[in-house]
């Protein structure tokens, strides 16, 4: 069998920036099989898209694991759904194992997800945290599935060194770390290494819990930020209480095809 496959750059209108992804519409329902490819692919996330009867159903791999939820991915997908599977469509809709459907809308070259939105509760494992970066965090919260700490300044985000061995003593999947920004509302990283990907370069679901932290924080719904990896990316968040609106742009990098 061979398959259609797509490589997107996603929250970011350049090559070579934001976060890669692999997106492969198809019949595939075998998680293993679905893991190999992932695997294969070797980037921080793949999507497999089925459709069945007209509703269409998302799944994310990382090269390690399947993963509950990815923003950068589901970004990804809809580019393709945009601009290869229905280009006359403007909604895409897509089911999910975990959270329900997810909504991506297109408003000209920028991409929005409605995502549901983090619940953070207090963190009191500071030391844990310090350990892993270095730093004392001002404060540190725990969302459904990641830890957020906030630092004094966008340069103490930009200067982290991180103790990967100590940061996989943390029952996480991932530590985000944010600061406000000198340009940008707040800016952030993420670090994953539990699920394979040491640093993810621009993290779409983490904004679910940046975004309401720093909406209540700054007093602001609509927020403009940053991830400052290597790769970086720029997300336009918007806080709508139990849902998270998170766009961004994307551009494809490659369209080829698999064989197995």
């Amino acid at each position: 069998m061979k398959y259609d496959i797509f490589y997107i750059d996603a929250f970011t209108d350049e090559l070579f920036t934001g976060n890669p992804a692999a997106v492969i519409f198809s019949d595939l329902i075998d998680p293993a099989l679905m893991q190999n490819i992932a695997a294969e692919n070797n980037l921080s996330e793949t999507a497999f898209i089925r459709e069945d009867n007209g509703i269409y159903y998302i799944r994310w791999f990382s090269p390690y694991c399947e993963i509950d939820l990815c923003g950068h991915a589901t970004l990804a997908s809809a580019y393709v759904f945009f601009n290869f599977i229905k280009p006359e469509e403007k909604v895409f809709n897509v089911h999910s194992l975990k959270n329900g459907i997810l909504k991506v809308t297109q408003n000209n070259e920028l991409l929005f997800l409605d995502f549901p939105s983090d619940q953070l509760q207090l963190f009191d494992q500071i030391s844990l945290i310090e350990s892993a970066i270095g730093l004392k965090p001002i404060e540190a919260f725990k969302g459904r599935d990641d830890v957020l700490a906030i630092l004094e300044s966008e340069d103490a985000i930009k200067n982290l060194n991180v103790d990967f061995e100590s940061l996989n003593q943390i029952d996480c999947r991932g530590l985000i770390v944010s600061s406000k920004g000198n340009n940008y509302d707040f800016v952030s990283r993420f670090f994953a290494p539990a699920t394979g990907v040491d640093e993810d370069p621009v993290t779409g679901s983490a904004h679910t819990t940046l975004t309401p932290y720093w909406s209540q924080k700054l007093d602001k719904k609509n927020l403009v930020a940053a991830q400052l990896s290597t790769r970086g990316g720029v997300l336009y968040c918007e806080d709508k209480e139990e849902r998270t609106i998170i766009g961004g742009k994307a551009t494809l990098y490659l369209k080829g095809k698999i064989f197995i």
